[in-house]
């Protein structure tokens, strides 16, 4: 089996250039090996290296600033993301991560970095050498982000932050930590701003957390760390929309990974229904199972369909395209967790069997319903999408 990242099917979306980069990402996701029992943090240096040295990364950054990546305003290709991600997933959850995470980790930076703060980060983004880390989430406010107590108060030349975030990717093995802490809770999200804090400041302690997929994943405590004024992102209260403007690029590529692990799965199903004999004849003749790749097959284009038309609007588009970003990553995510639930069921006990590829699939995929945005969050973005005329 090949990873499925191409372009030939739904080349309406596309530029000429998109290809190679599917086949690069294509090429890197075919000759990664999978390593359930290494360690997660271990194997998250080593995909970000592989990554690199195929030239990846450079997607993450803009041209102006040294990378690959063309565009929007913004110098991002969310179309480049999303199918890198695709092929990523469909080899491993982990070294998609590690793809994701040097984009998040690193946009606020490429939107509203200084100079000096490019300078110092951007390049070890794209050569590996620096993981990325996106700090939003807290114990207490996911979805509603303006519910944040994380509180950063100015003291002279410095901010002192105080507080806690949680479910953080790349907690404990990232260079450098984009944190959304508010200077004002009364404000809400107006008092929302971002800074960039590094491992080795005092008063960071990082608690790792075990989650069902191998992930290096853990919580962020704060207790007076100090950091200088020039490590802010932008100006005070700005930093929820640098949040969403972040996530408006790479929720696209969410579904990208999900069209991946969907696509494995499907491939695996195949396999095990042509090759396994039951009753005399391949399981694939009967009926049901048949069916279950037919549906399987029907939801996946049906879902690359509305993820890489969001991804092309989202590059193309002289307008807000949060619904149609929403159906993709909604659609995408949860079309995979049936489709991989299915190639569970077709695999039978080899399915729940640790080391199976649809195993290990039915634990990645979870996480993909929840992380920038659940699905119930995307529900509401669409039918406030539908009440205002599609905006």
């Amino acid at each position: 089996m090949k990873p499925g990242s191409s372009v030939d099917d739904l080349g309406v979306f596309f530029e000429g250039w998109h290809a190679e980069v599917a086949t690069r990402a294509a090429a890197v996701a075919g000759d990664w090996a999978v390593d359930l029992d290494a360690d997660d943090r271990a194997r998250t240096h080593e995909a970000a290296q592989a990554l690199a040295a195929a030239g990846l990364l450079a997607y993450c950054v803009p041209q102006r600033f040294g990378g690959a990546a063309v565009g929007r305003p913004d110098g991002v290709d969310a179309r480049a993301l999303t199918l890198i991600r695709e092929a990523l997933g469909w080899a491993d959850g982990l070294l998609d991560t590690a793809f994701a995470m040097q984009g998040l980790g690193s946009h606020p930076i490429t939107l509203a970095g200084s100079e000096a703060q490019k300078a110092r980060y951007l390049p070890g983004v794209m050569a590996g050498a620096r993981l990325g880390a996106f700090c939003l989430t807290e114990p207490e406010a996911g979805s509603d982000v303006a519910s944040m107590r994380c509180r950063a108060r100015r003291d002279g030349d410095r901010y002192v932050i105080d507080g806690e975030k949680a479910w953080i990717s790349n907690a404990g093995v990232a260079g450098q930590y984009v944190v959304f802490a508010t200077v004002d809770p009364a404000a809400g999200r107006r008092g929302i701003t971002a800074f960039v804090v590094e491992p080795d400041d005092p008063g960071l302690t990082v608690e790792p957390m075990e989650v069902i997929a191998p992930h290096p994943i853990g919580r962020l405590r704060f207790a007076g760390c100090a950091i200088p004024v020039e490590r802010r992102l932008g100006a005070e209260g700005a930093g929820f929309k640098l949040a969403m403007r972040t996530l408006d690029v790479f929720r696209t590529t969410v579904g990208g990974a999900a069209l991946g692990m969907a696509r494995r799965a499907l491939d695996e199903g195949l396999a095990r229904a042509l090759g396994r004999v039951q009753f005399g004849e391949p399981i694939f003749e009967q009926q049901q199972i048949a069916a279950y790749l037919a549906e399987s097959a029907t939801e996946l284009d049906a879902a690359r369909l509305l993820v890489f038309r969001a991804a092309h609007l989202r590059d193309t588009a002289d307008r807000r395209v949060s619904t149609e970003v929403a159906m993709g990553k909604l659609f995408a995510t949860e079309a995979a967790q049936r489709i991989i639930d299915r190639a569970v069921q077709i695999h039978g006990g080899l399915g729940v069997t640790r080391g199976s590829a649809v195993e290990r699939l039915y634990r990645e995929i979870r996480a993909l319903r929840i992380y920038e945005g659940t699905s119930e969050i995307q529900r509401v973005v669409i039918a406030a999408g539908l009440k205002a005329g599609r905006g």
